[in-house]
């Protein structure tokens, strides 16, 4: 049972692009305002526990920098100079630009362009009804997710595994490729509860140490882009001591047998080479999950955002199998639960709008596209006109130097909506304020739990700032938009969505808080079959037809290994750039959100790369000293800071900071790569060689 609830305590859902999707408790102070927030207790993921960043929320909905009214730009693009204008001023405008674009090169011209700023269904998903009913060009999400669910489902033919809270059931707990203690909390919360509880004991997987690793009973430190190495290392040496289940892969697997022959000369000794890690460290963490049934792996998304990421994450799921560690309460291998929620969202996203299939633009991608690339436009017309929503693709997107130059463009109509004057805001030609999370009604979903959460409008917006669907159903009635969903409440289609998907209606969700949409543990562990028809885990997928593609397979799909393999195409250093950097995320921002706190900003202090002292020593770096880094994308200038907790030739910058805060204007994304992972996509972040030299 929840709790009754507080009168002064309001209840919400953190809406921010992280898998936990903490369900929230709210202080509210008489005159309306935010205190602060905290995780729900009764709500068995979140736990109680939310992330420092999230605690301390009012810092950001009651920033001085909030945009509350609606800007018309009037000096040249990025100069900042705009003046204020009437909601309805600046909504006429933006249709006017859009139809007019929609005249002179065709509805496919103007690219309503989004993303996870919020993960709520309806303020972030009702921008494709929009798309729909004009015909607008689609939109292909690859900036996070792509490489690691296809990696995912290539074994187990469906985006869910386990019950993520029977992370506090294991006896061992691998946290493979994500820095839980940063970007999912709650990973940690049931990790460090199986430890204390039963003695479990914690594995944390990284290309450099990071306060989860610091934690863990072994931290694994390897090369990047070598994941898939220490996979098949750990299956060779499961193979070689009788570890492997070989009755479960009897009839769980495709092709065990295979899989063990081309293992063969997967050793120790030839992962150590591969991934920097010692004999000694492969073999006890070979023999650490070997001999612990109820092992837990909690595979992250950072060690697939590599070129050859998904064939990593594809490994990594297919230890489990080797082990047979689906078998028990406590163990599998487990990523995102996106497939068990089966939600109906024609309503919110038009999907039911009959016409032709429009072209789909790579969202990371971004910067070709807008500086007239005709292959990244699919040899269609220019894109004349934006929308831009949730998203900060001027500092977050790759190839930040093209998307700079493309926004640039004086025939380029820009419109963002937005909480802040960010770089892309800073760009537009109309910048609206938008809404935050406690300020509208959304329902959402969790990708690392299993819950449906409602988050119900607990606070007034300042100024005049609108949420999302304000601006979808306004422009919809100036663009001559068509659609049933656009003449309803956001708290309309939540009722529609639960009620068409099979979960009731908002009252109810409302009534409860949250609703568990955990399947069985037969249905969760697949003991009823991999989802396949023969009911086969995939240690040889079929890569071209993993999951349904956009536009068809991309990226080098061919030369991709039939079997779990290291497969090195990453971008390797040389001798012009010698390091490889990855860009790894900070533990008080996310992505570009939270940077313009003062708390956030406080604790992560400068932009700064993380280089071995012995590196640092041979090419003439001092701690603390200005350094220029670069690649042929572009280069960017922060400061050194030594660390011995990293491979040799591996630097880490932490954290999308504004470009701003770099001495040069240039943000770390002017350095990362937008060619696609195979098969179907996605953007490599973390995969960059560079040279680097004090300034």
């Amino acid at each position: 049972m929840n709790k009754p609830l507080d009168p002064r305590i309001g209840h919400s859902v953190c809406p921010h692009d992280c898998p936990s999707t903490c369900a929230l408790d709210v202080e509210l102070t008489a005159d309306g305002r935010v205190g602060r927030l905290r995780g729900a207790t009764d709500n068995a993921y979140t736990a109680g526990v939310i992330c420092a960043k999230v605690a301390r929320y009012s810092e950001r909905i009651e920033h001085a920098r909030r945009l509350t009214v609606p800007l018309i730009r009037q000096g040249a693009k990025g100069s900042g100079d705009f003046v204020t204008a009437s909601w309805d001023a600046a909504l006429d405008l933006v249709a006017e630009k859009f139809l007019e674009a929609e005249a002179r090169f065709g509805a496919e011209s103007v690219w309503p362009y989004y993303y996870a700023g919020t993960m709520g269904l309806v303020q972030r998903d009702g921008i494709h009804r929009l798309r729909h009913a004009k015909g607008y060009s689609r939109q292909f999400d690859t900036i996070c997710t792509n490489a690691a669910w296809t990696g995912y489902i290539a074994g187990t033919g469906k985006l869910a595994g386990p019950d993520p809270r029977e992370m506090a059931l294991a006896d061992c707990v691998v946290i493979w490729g994500t820095n839980a203690v940063a970007t999912q909390v709650n990973v940690m919360t049931h990790a460090i509860r199986a430890r204390k509880t039963r003695g479990a004991k914690i594995v944390a997987i990284d290309v450099y140490e990071t306060e989860t690793v610091r934690q863990a009973d072994m931290g694994l430190v390897l090369r990047p882009g070598t994941d898939a190495a220490l996979a098949c290392a750990v299956m060779h040496v499961a193979f070689r001591d009788g570890h492997a289940d070989r009755a479960y892969l009897a009839r769980y697997a495709d092709c065990p047998d295979d899989l063990e022959a081309h293992l063969a000369t997967r050793t120790p000794e030839w992962a150590a080479a591969v991934t920097g890690l010692s004999v000694a460290e492969i073999e006890a963490f070979a023999r650490l999950v070997g001999t612990t049934p109820r092992t837990f792996f909690r595979l992250g998304y950072g060690f697939t955002r590599q070129r050859n990421g998904t064939v990593s994450m594809h490994a990594a799921a297919s230890v489990a199998t080797v082990l047979g560690s689906w078998q028990h309460e406590g163990g599998g291998a487990f990523h995102n639960n996106g497939a068990i929620y089966t939600l109906n969202k024609m309503m919110i996203e038009g999907t039911d709008i009959p016409g032709r299939m429009t072209r789909n633009l790579d969202q990371s991608k971004i910067g070709r596209i807008l500086t007239g690339d005709a292959e990244a436009l699919h040899h269609g017309p220019r894109v004349a006109a934006m929308l831009v929503q949730n998203t900060n693709p001027v500092s977050v997107a790759p190839e930040q130097s093209l998307v700079r130059e493309g926004f640039a463009r004086d025939d380029l109509f820009v419109c963002v909506h937005e909480q802040f004057m960010t770089e892309t805001a800073a760009m537009a030609d109309v910048v609206l304020p938008a809404t935050m999370f406690l300020e509208h009604d959304d329902i959402y979903k969790g990708g690392g739990h299993q819950y449906l959460l409602f988050g119900g409008k607990l606070v007034e917006a300042p100024g005049e700032a609108r949420e999302n669907h304000y601006v979808h159903v306004e422009l919809a009635r100036r663009l001559g938009a068509e659609h049933p969903g656009f003449a309803m409440s956001p708290r309309e289609h939540v009722d529609w969505l639960l009620r068409h998907s099979g979960f009731g209606t908002l009252a109810e969700l409302e009534a409860g808080r949250w609703r568990d949409c955990q399947p069985a543990f037969r249905t969760a562990h697949y003991l009823d079959g991999f989802a396949y028809p023969d009911g086969k885990f995939r240690f040889r997928p079929d890569w071209a037809n993993v999951k349904a593609p956009n536009d068809g397979p991309m990226g080098p799909w061919e030369d991709m290994p039939s079997l779990p393999d290291y497969w090195p195409v990453i971008e390797e250093a040389d001798t012009a750039h010698p390091f490889r950097l990855v860009t790894a995320p900070a533990r008080s921002f996310l992505n570009s959100t939270f940077t313009e706190t003062a708390g956030s900003v406080k604790k992560e202090g400068r932009p700064e790369v993380m280089i071995h002292p012995e590196d640092a020593a041979l090419h003439g770096i001092d701690d603390g000293a200005l350094v220029e880094m670069g690649n042929g994308r572009g280069r960017v200038s922060l400061h050194a800071r030594h660390f011995s907790g990293l491979k040799r030739g591996v630097v880490i910058a932490e954290g999308i900071w504004p470009n701003g805060a770099h001495d040069d204007g240039t943000g770390i994304n002017a350095l990362t790569g937008a060619d696609s992972i195979a098969p179907f996509g996605g953007a490599a972040f973390h995969d960059n060689k560079v040279w680097l030299r004090p300034v």
